[in-house]
């Protein structure tokens, strides 16, 4: 292990070190609890199979596809298109974050490949591989070696990837100077003899795979093509559309300029075109254009039949091609004096943006969309003539947006805006023709000018051109402008980028809970999200609190089942409780009375009740009949004798499975004509040969059409298209001209015209056609067989073996039964045996088969059913195979010391409608709620706040429509509801409240319980300050109106109420102009003259900014909020604002905090002391500080100092003295973003995360020789994030365990949990741990990286290793724990656990327990 050993040398010089550094190293986990939601890249193509397209979008390290469903909830209004929504199919999570995305189709590949690319310079080429229903990686690049480095150790260039339209290679720009270009092979059958076969042997073929499609890849020379610059500070790269071989384009910056120089140099940038020979590796130069404007941001090539490229500026537009002069326009007074040279430059008129952070996408081969960095959706149309050349741009405001950081066309009609700063949308367009533009010869001038109006466009358009006359009158082409409107469809929600995070009480909690007397108080998250008009506060609830109706106590239940009564009424009727010895009806009503005579069987235990018959009937199951009701009356009873008595029972209208457990042997009824019927008794029993005994039973009504050895529409339909493209594509390579008439021969295009109106109604059609339902009955044997039958006819038709073994597929096993009777399989008897299997339609329609299983020790394994299709299978096979779904949920109880087998678990509850959602419910130590939505995510829901929960049950009623009941450990009896205000469809439940301006700031006051948050509005200004010689003095700049101005932030403070997440009236404080806020917290201040001791104020840090060449001066502002009478009708309002203190500081204010009541606060590069007193500051200590101070935090006297270039410095103040002093600091420079500390019992750490997405942990360790003597503060662990951390916050470890009523663990008294929030919208914790689990799981991460095949080949230990700008001598000292990669260790199959378990020496039970306690342990909010 590199840590001991680093230990044992420095031991060989300091004697005593090893004993300081043991007792004095803090060891940590961190992990992830809520995964990323921004999103960043999206591209759509062929994923699964060539019938359907899906939406690849990936955001941080996550990765997601989604396929496009029809939205049946409003299809009730007869539309004749159908509404589409996005559907999740697939997510990964990845240890990298993703840098670029790009999709490819293969030669000979039946669906698309990705090329993902990651820091610095990595390129994974993955496709999905149906035997494993997972990513599989393809091949691996990585060009990270010195040479192509070039010298540099960190390098701030986006790897970013591009493919030939045509599918023939790949580029990838590496550090900005490098093109590396990745061949793909264009006909599999060269291999087989001659040359191929032998120069595969090499090394580059060994390590791609013998029969790789994807060849060596190669650096382009670029030296020896481009002879006349170097190429240097790449802005873009891009394939052009229409050449026979791949042509490159590069859009670079040779020489850079700068601000200062514009005026001299402006013209710097270059375009060069490059056509590739990839199987030569060699590269001839065609076309270039030499002057263009520094400010190019981006090149969009012009797909056929136009050809030819895009290319943004901030200010200006131009398109070029080869051989065509090239054509300008500029889009404000900026750009009017772009370029100083001969490219004619047209105003384009009635127009004012600027193209920066702009995306964009083609919606036909001539219109592209584009979305500003404000939002805004502009159709920029191409004016062509009959020479395929542009003659003018036409710009159409189209709609007002998401702030977008990618755009892509989703499928045809339908528009995909991804963002990282708001909700990620999916919009439908659809076009209508405005009119026409004609160009006429003659015309007056008048009309000249009002045609101009009208249109709104092209003034170049309309006047006669030069070039345009020598064609005369026949060519004056119409030119249709197409308007395009957009509609929201479906978003996705993005709780990011989190600036500010501030804990709250929550404001709808019940009284049985806020009562409590739990030692963990509940607190709720409120973020600030967004951005603009993007701006939004978060709620986030990680746990399940329900709304509680009532309560009654009743001891002794051990199960109850609402059921309907058959009178039409669509409410539960009766409630039936099973005891020990007898069963109690309960009829609820208006109210909720006991039954005394009905014809329920009273005198006994119950085993199950449910409604059969379209809710008509009732049926009651007894340990030795089944009884079938009508309202209250009996009906029937049949009697059972299967052996032993009946223990489980389920129901699907019309069957019912009963089950014995002890004998083993299941039955399954069936209701015919009012009248139940005995239909099958020895399920799967041929004559003579015994089965294994049941363990576990289940009924399926299948409404997803998958359980068929039919093969499902789409892919048959997609292998033929794929054949014919294959054809298509052969003829068009014969005939060039027919490529430009029809497009190029690429695989995604649909091969040919006439494809694809066919193809546009398929896929998602067939989500459309009625699904006839079928049943199956599913059941687990004690050999360990997983068995499913149809039903009625009960032919096995699926047999999965070793079952408990947890395998990660399940696949058939029908063709091999000849082993499959009564031998036991191997290794059985040390796992938990199976108590329960359950097998519902969740998702949209319940098309999402999934199967649950849970152990004796609670444990719960998910599979998901997937289609597959493969040559090996029979003809009457089922095409379909189970996945296994990873929940990462830990529900086994902690061990006692007396080690008695704990009882089964109580039975999992399917609900079809509580609040709306259809899920699962796991009642147990740690009930939680699990969704799956036709959203199509899996959501799991802790619902730890009222302990563990021994029975669960629907129930709708009138004082509780669509509610719930349970018990509780207590045997109370809680009729509930799910709170209204969260969504539940998300990673937590959140309610996200809609600020349309940016926040910045957020802070709870206690006393009032009301949250104070900084907004700030942007305001275009064409003021600005200037300095006189002796004072400032504000002069009014005047442009033309073609300018576009700069904006002034507008900042103010407002109170919010938790209630109803409305602006309180009138506590609104708007700030000065020029005025930024630079921080704002709660802190308590003890004020004399006012009142004893201390009391919280919101303490505001101001700054004034008004430009480089004035002083900047900021303001301390003391508010207190205080109660007064409200208004009549406005509840709200009995909290105002009042100012205690506002006055003006000797420098910016940039940081506040408080020590022992005192305030402290940054005046510019000094750190003051005040004492609040008389409504005045009065001055105690300072002390002098280095560059820029943003962050304090204290912790009794000690002060924790982030500077935003000098790394931390930790301060105390002395009370006794008055004066603040050094303690230590970390010496290497550090661009600190957040600090905080950790606590672990007598231990205190100092966490810092850096601009470069690191997070640090450093220790005050005056003892050891390199701390010189305490003055450096040790960096004791360190950590790669991969996103960016801005805020962090402490709570105290949970002390209490939902499971039991006594207290966790007494150490946890004084062990703190610092949790982090992203600017990804990801949420996560830093967690100490004990040195013995540390190296347990630091044993177990070794093992798991190594042996462990991880998504797109990315290596968990690299990707956590510390990464920094400039070279450091101090070796990275690891020493935290990847929670995110031990945790996977939950979700391994059986065989697995154990055997990573036993090469670190220790049972998978121990690990696990290990793994449980890390999870409760900061199981909060």
């Amino acid at each position: 292990d590199s840590l001991l050993q680093e230990l044992l040398q420095i031991s060989i010089c300091v004697p005593d070190a090893v004993a300081l550094i043991s007792c004095l190293t803090m060891y940590s986990l961190v992990r992830s609890s809520h995964p990323a939601t921004g999103v960043e890249h999206s591209t759509s193509c062929y994923f699964y199979h060539a019938g359907e397209k899906n939406l690849v979008v990936a955001g941080a390290n996550v990765l997601r596809v989604f396929r496009f469903v029809p939205d049946l909830d409003t299809r009730g209004k007869e539309e004749e298109q159908s509404r589409l929504k996005m559907e999740c199919v697939a997510s990964w999570e990845m240890f990298g974050w993703i840098q670029s995305l790009a999709s490819v189709r293969l030669t000979g590949a039946e669906r698309d490949s990705l090329l993902l690319t990651f820091k610095d310079a990595k390129l994974s080429l993955v496709e999905y591989n149906p035997d494993t229903h997972d990513l599989q990686t393809l091949s691996l690049h990585h060009f990270e070696d010195e040479e192509v480095r070039g010298g540099y150790i960190h390098n701030e260039c986006v790897p970013c990837v591009r493919v030939d339209p045509d599918n023939r290679c790949a580029a990838m720009l590496a550090y900005g100077k490098k093109i590396i270009i990745l061949p793909f092979k264009r006909d599999m059958t060269t291999g087989a003899e001659g040359e191929d076969s032998i120069s595969d042997l090499s090394l580059d073929g060994l390590a791609l795979g013998g029969s790789s499609r994807v060849m060596p890849s190669y650096t382009l020379d670029l030296t020896t093509v481009i002879q006349t610059h170097t190429v240097d500070n790449i802005i873009d790269i891009q394939f052009l559309h229409g050449y026979n071989q791949p042509t490159l384009l590069i859009l670079y910056e040779p020489l850079k300029t700068y601000a200062g120089r514009i005026a001299v140099r402006k013209d710097t940038c270059r375009l060069d075109v490059v056509t590739l020979d990839v199987k030569e590796k060699l590269a001839a130069f065609i076309w270039s254009r030499e002057v263009l404007p520094f400010d190019c941001v981006r090149a969009v090539p012009v797909p056929q039949p136009v050809g030819g490229t895009l290319v943004f500026a901030v200010n200006s537009l131009f398109y070029l091609n080869q051989g065509i002069p090239i054509y300008g326009v500029s889009l404000n007074s900026t750009g009017d004096k772009d370029v100083t040279t001969d490219i004619l430059i047209k105003q384009l008129e009635g127009v004012k943006l600027s193209l920066d952070c702009a995306v964009a996408d083609f919606l036909s081969p001539s219109q592209l969309v584009i979305s500003l960095k404000g939002g805004e959706l502009y159709v920029l149309s191409l004016v062509v003539d009959s020479m395929r050349s542009v003659k003018g741009f036409h710009l159409d405001k189209a709609a007002a947006s998401v702030l977008t950081t990618c755009v892509s066309l989703a499928c045809p009609g339908y528009l995909f805006l991804g963002s990282r700063l708001g909700n990620s949308l999916l919009l439908r367009y659809t076009s209508r023709e405005v009119g026409q533009a004609r160009r006429v010869e003659k015309e007056p001038p008048s009309k000249k000018k009002r045609l101009d109006m009208q249109g709104d466009w092209l003034d170049t358009e309309l006047e006669m051109d030069a070039d345009f006359e020598m064609y005369g009158r026949q060519e004056t082409a119409q030119h249709k402008i197409t308007a395009f409107t957009f509609e929201v469809m479906d978003s996705l929600l993005n709780i990011g980028p989190c600036g500010q995070v501030a804990m709250g009480e929550p404001a709808f909690l019940s009284e049985e809970f806020s009562s409590s007397s739990a030692p963990d108080p509940d607190i709720e998250l409120v973020t600030t999200a967004g951005h603009g008009k993007n701006g939004a506060l978060c709620l986030l609830q990680k746990t399940v609190r329900p709304q509680v109706v009532t309560t009654f106590e009743l001891p002794g239940c051990q199960d109850m089942w609402t059921v309907f009564s058959g009178q039409g009424k669509q409410e539960h009727a009766f409630l039936i409780l099973s005891r020990t010895e007898s069963s109690m009806i309960l009829q609820t009503g208006q109210e909720i009375n006991e039954l005394d005579s009905s014809g329920f069987f009273t005198s006994g235990p119950t085993v199950f009740s449910g409604n059969l018959g379209s809710n008509q009937f009732i049926v009651q199951v007894t340990p030795y009949s089944v009884l079938l009701l009508c309202d209250s009356e009996l009906v029937q009873t049949v009697p059972l004798d299967l052996g032993s008595p009946l223990t489980s029972a389920c129901c699907t209208d019309p069957h019912l499975a009963v089950l014995a457990g002890q004998a083993g042997q299941a039955a399954v009824l069936t209701l015919h004509q009012g009248q139940l019927s005995l239909l099958k008794t020895r399920i799967g029993e041929l004559p003579g040969r015994a089965k294994s005994n049941f363990l576990a039973i289940s009924l399926y009504r299948d409404m997803s059409g998958l359980l068929s050895s039919q093969v499902a529409g789409g892919v048959g339909r997609g292998e033929r298209r794929a054949g014919r493209q294959e054809s298509t594509g052969k003829t068009q390579e014969l005939d060039e001209e027919d490529e430009l008439l029809y497009g190029s021969a690429d695989a995604g295009g649909g091969g040919g015209v006439q494809d694809q109106s066919q193809e546009e109604e398929e896929p998602w059609m067939r989500h459309l056609e009625e699904v006839t339902p079928t049943y199956w009955l599913v059941g687990v044997r004690e050999n360990g067989n997983m068995e499913l039958y149809s039903v009625p006819d009960f032919s096995l038709r699926f047999v999965a073996l070793n079952f408990p073994h947890q395998a990660d597929v399940l696949v058939d096993n029908m063709s091999t039964r000849a082993s499959t009777h009564a031998e036991p399989a191997i290794h059985l008897d040390k796992l938990s045996p199976l108590t329960e299997v359950l097998m519902v339609g969740l998702g949209m329609q319940g098309r999402r088969p999934i199967l649950l299983a849970r152990t004796r020790d609670s444990e719960l394994v998910m599979y998901e059913v997937y289609p597959y299709h493969s040559r090996s299978l029979a003809q009457e096979q089922l095409k379909i195979r189970f996945k296994k779904m990873h929940h990462g949920l830990i529900l086994r109880e902690r061990r006692s010391k007396t080690k008695s087998s704990p009882p089964p678990p109580p039975k999992m509850r399917y609900f079809s409608c509580i609040a709306g959602y259809e899920g699962v419910f796991l009642p147990g130590p740690y009930p939680h709620w699990l969704l799956l939505t036709p959203r199509g995510e899996l959501r799991t829901h802790p619902m730890s706040i009222d302990g563990s929960v021994t029975t669960f049950s629907p129930f709708h009623n009138v004082n509780c429509p669509q509610g719930f009941l349970y018990f509780n450990r207590k045997s109370e009896l809680r009729i509930c509801v799910l709170p209204a205000h969260l969504s539940y469809d998300a990673p937590w439940p959140v309610r996200k409240v809609p600020l349309r301006c940016t926040p910045h700031f957020i802070t709870f006051h206690i006393e009032s319980k009301t949250f104070a948050v900084i907004t700030s509005v942007a305001e275009q200004t064409n003021k600005i300050w200037k300095f006189n010689g002796d004072d400032k003095e504000l002069s009014i700049e005047d442009r033309s109106d073609r300018f576009i101005y700069p904006t002034i932030n507008k900042f103010s403070l407002q109170l919010f109420s938790p209630n109803t997440w409305e602006a309180i009236p009138g506590t609104k404080v708007q700030l000065d102009d020029w005025e930024y806020v630079t921080c704002m917290k709660h802190l308590y201040l003890s004020s004399e003259g006012m009142h004893s001791g201390q009391r919280g104020f919101i303490v505001v840090g101001t700054n004034y900014s008004y430009g480089e060449d004035i002083t900047s001066r900021g303001h301390v502002k003391i508010y207190d909020i205080i109660e007064v009478v409200p208004e009549p009708g406005q509840p709200l309002t009995k909290n105002k604002i009042k100012t205690m203190y506002d006055k003006e500081q000797k420098g910016p204010v940039t940081a506040i905090s408080a020590v022992s009541g005192f305030l402290v606060s940054t005046v510019g590069q000094k750190i003051y002391i005040w004492q609040f007193k008389d409504k005045d500051l009065h001055g105690i200590a300072f002390i002098d500080t280095q560059v820029y101070v943003h962050q304090i935090h204290s912790l009794k006297n000690f002060l924790l100092v982030g500077d935003v270039y000098k790394s931390i410095n930790v301060l105390q103040y002395q009370q006794d003295y008055r004066t603040v002093s050094l303690i230590s600091r970390d010496t290497n420079p550090m661009e600190v973003y957040a600090t905080e500390f950790t606590i672990d019992n007598g231990h205190l750490g100092f966490v810092a995360t850096d601009s470069m997405r690191n997070l640090c942990v450093f220790m005050y360790s005056p003892d050891s020789r390199e701390a010189m003597g305490g003055h450096r503060l040790m960096r004791k662990a360190d950590f790669h994030m991969g996103q960016h951390i801005n805020c962090m916050w402490r709570v105290r470890a949970k002390l209490s365990d939902p499971s039991t009523s006594q207290r966790l663990l007494s150490a946890n008294e004084k062990r703190h949990v610092t949790w982090y929030a992203t600017l990804d919208g990801s949420i996560g914790h830093l967690l100490p741990v004990a040195e013995k689990t540390y190296r347990r799981l630091l044993m177990l991460m070794n093992v798991m990286t190594n042996s462990l095949p991880h998504t797109a080949g990315l290596n968990p230990k690299g990707f956590r290793t510390i990464r920094q700008n400039k070279k450091d001598l101090r070796n990275p000292s690891r020493g935290i724990v990847d929670g995110d990669l031990v945790f996977k260790f939950t979700d391994l199959s059986a065989a697995l656990k154990a055997e990573f378990a036993r090469k670190i020496g220790t049972s998978a039970d121990e690990i696990m327990d290990d793994l449980a306690e890390l999870d409760r342990n900061a199981a909060h909010f």
